[in-house]
């Protein structure tokens, strides 16, 4: 079972750890292996969702899906956005970077390292807006690290917060780490305007993948709501209802909608990985490897269900997130080792990890006690 649903992802994952090494060394090596590592835990949580929504589809749009999709996925956010990104920030056509890339290294590198404030500001802005509506949601139940995220969630009732927290840091940060030293004159530049106009696009970003999502749940919602008065109307006129999945257009929305969230999930892998490496080629691999798994455990999921029982993985995610966040901030003006920026996210995932399989043997514990409630094995799983 195992092999046969995770055998493409190990295939993917040989081939381009050794396309790493050919390309550059053991450093390259090491660096696909931390960004494949990255992009499943900060995905995790996608595939959790992924395959929540899918098990509502019928067999052909579930294919579709896995198939179309997953293309949409791999090739349109995780190879094809980071070089719009490089080539963007850098003033160059999405093929010129790609020829600079392996035809002057040198050059692209110069080039990308003065588009990086830029980059760094967008993503670090992309990725706190995230972090930050997860810290401040009330509604959620769960907390992992109670001390801080009750307190925090309570804030949350306020309106905008996040906003404007994300705001407050960016502007902070135009004013502490924006002014470079200009490699070539020997001077400084001042990158504030350029820092400040970049995370706002990077915080406009975010709120329109939000609005989209926003947008397809209540057409889904609205799909949904037709399909169960049908059944209802069935019902009364005695018609048998067998519960077939969704299909139609009620499918078609959700597989618009599961495109949607896949790319804003997306987002903070792709923006992720340029606080550990600029190089074209290490993040199609790395994070295209990361992408194969996405598909293997969202086909796991609907088949088992069984992983979603670790409950603090999410948390532990969006911690990276978060962590990932201020690192491409702070690395506007000074370099931090990719070895660093990719250990910090594993590690908090892996601490997340181990929590739940804490709080998984409490809880069972409990049962077996004979309480039957769970309730204090749940208040004393968090940390």
């Amino acid at each position: 079972m195992v092999l046969k649903t995770f055998g493409w992802s190990f295939a993917v994952t040989a081939l381009g750890l050794v396309a790493a090494i050919f390309y550059g060394g053991w450093q390259a090596f090491g660096i696909v292996a931390i960004l494949s590592v990255l992009e499943i835990s900060l995905s995790f949580d996608n595939a959790v969702i992924n395959a929540g929504i899918l098990k509502k589809m019928n067999a052909f749009w579930q294919k579709i899906f896995l198939t179309i999709g997953i293309l949409i996925a791999v090739f349109g956010m995780r190879l094809v956005f980071p070089v719009v990104i490089v080539a963007v920030s850098a003033k160059l056509g999405p093929i010129e970077a790609i020829d600079l890339s392996f035809n002057d290294p040198d050059k692209y590198k110069e080039l990308v390292t003065d588009a990086h404030p830029s980059i760094a500001a967008f993503g670090g802005m992309f990725l706190l807006m995230i972090f930050l509506d997860f810290i401040f949601d009330e509604d959620r139940d769960i907390h992992w690290l109670r001390w801080i995220e009750r307190p925090l969630a309570k804030l949350g009732k306020v309106d905008m917060l996040s906003v404007c927290v994300a705001l407050i840091i960016l502007m902070i940060t135009a004013m502490t780490f924006a002014t470079q030293a200009h490699q070539h004159g020997g001077g400084h530049v001042d990158k504030s305007g350029t820092v400040m106009l970049s995370g706002i696009a990077g915080l406009i970003t975010y709120l329109v993948v939000g609005g989209l999502s926003g947008f397809f749940e209540g057409k889904l919602e609205e799909e949904e709501e037709r399909e169960h008065e049908a059944e209802e109307e069935a019902k009364k006129k005695g018609k048998p209802v067998t519960g077939v999945a969704l299909a139609g257009k009620a499918a078609f929305f959700l597989f618009l909608y599961l495109e949607v969230l896949d790319a804003s999930f997306s987002f903070d892998g792709v923006i992720g990985a340029f606080a550990i490496t600029n190089e074209i080629v290490l993040m199609a691999l790395g994070l295209g490897i990361g992408a194969m798994y996405v598909r293997s455990l969202t086909v796991y999921l609907v088949r088992e269900g069984t992983l979603d029982d670790y409950v603090y993985l999410e948390h532990g995610a969006h911690y990276a997130i978060g962590a990932l966040s201020i690192i491409l901030l702070i690395t506007v003006q000074h370099e931090i080792n990719e070895l660093i920026t990719g250990s910090v996210g594993v590690i908090l995932i892996a601490l997340s990890f181990w929590s739940s399989v804490k709080r998984n043997r409490a809880l069972a514990a409990e049962s077996g006690g004979g309480d039957g409630s769970g309730t204090k094995a749940e208040v004393s799983s968090g940390v």
